[in-house]
């Protein structure tokens, strides 16, 4: 039974939030689709966090600076994660828990392998860690980003989570095809792939004649399952993932029981 609900307002608190930074297009897009109908936040990092994953600051003071964006729309910068952004927007800069955290929209895919180093999907996750519902939004890489688009279909999510609620600990993870809006074949519930990019490492020299290695990745390639995030992409999906923050491997959990792990009294 889905028990974490939000309530059906007129006017939900949406606290929104990326990992592209306060001025990214596609962040201000999703403040544009969902501003008319419900109460929007915006708390995102002064500058490009890409690829940070769930990093949170300890070893120094986070700031959160006020600022007008896109016009004069009004968000916080903070120095920090977009972790960082999710607890501070909580915990400080709403005066109560947001309804629904949206994080994106970001330019390039989270599917696969990619959303364990998504700062993107880390965002959704730690407002699912905190009890709150939370949408990851993404736009595959392509020549053009369908912002508003993509923001009115992400508006529509959120009040179909309002509606009817999500899994606690859970938050949606939703990725669009490079494709027009035109072009789209549909919705599509897919599973999570672990399609690995084929990583490569670039090693040079400095002027200085010392080592320094240059990280790299070529395309995902992903399993023609059509079940899967990457696959309903490449056939023009919108793909939404279901994400649960418990990882537990409850198979191997029980499997791990019943191993003969006692070493007390052995020589």
């Amino acid at each position: 039974m889905l028990a974490l609900k939000v309530k059906m307002l007129f006017r939900m608190n949406i606290l929104l939030t990326n990992d592209d930074g306060i001025y990214a297009e596609g962040l201000w897009a999703l403040e544009a689709a969902l501003r008319g109908r419900h109460a929007v936040t915006v708390v995102a990092p002064d500058r490009e966090r890409t690829a940070v994953s769930h990093g949170i600051t300890l070893h120094q003071p986070l700031r959160a600076s006020p600022l007008a964006v896109n016009g004069g729309c009004e968000g916080y910068a903070v120095n920090g994660t977009p972790a960082d952004c999710v607890k501070l927007g909580v915990l400080e800069i709403l005066s109560q828990p947001p309804d629904l955290v949206v994080s994106g929209l970001n330019p390039g895919a989270n599917v696969g392998v990619n959303i364990n180093y998504s700062g993107t999907v880390a965002a959704a996750r730690e407002a699912a860690l905190a009890g709150i519902p939370a949408i990851a939004a993404s736009i595959e890489t392509g020549a053009m980003y369908a912002y508003a688009a993509a923001a009115g279909f992400i508006a529509h999510l959120a009040e179909a989570i309002a509606r009817r609620g999500l899994t606690p600990r859970t938050f949606l993870n939703v990725n669009f095809p490079n494709a027009s809006w035109q072009e789209i074949a549909g919705v599509r519930i897919s599973r999570h792939g672990l399609a690995l990019f084929k990583d490569y490492v670039e090693k040079r020299i400095d002027p200085r004649q010392r080592t320094y290695y240059w990280q790299g990745a070529d395309r995902q390639v992903f399993d023609d399952d059509p079940e899967i995030d990457g696959a309903a992409l490449r056939r023009r999906f919108i793909s939404i993932t279901p994400i649960q923050c418990d990882m537990t491997d409850y198979a191997s959990l029980n499997e791990l029981r019943q191993w003969d792990l006692d070493w007390r009294g052995r020589s």
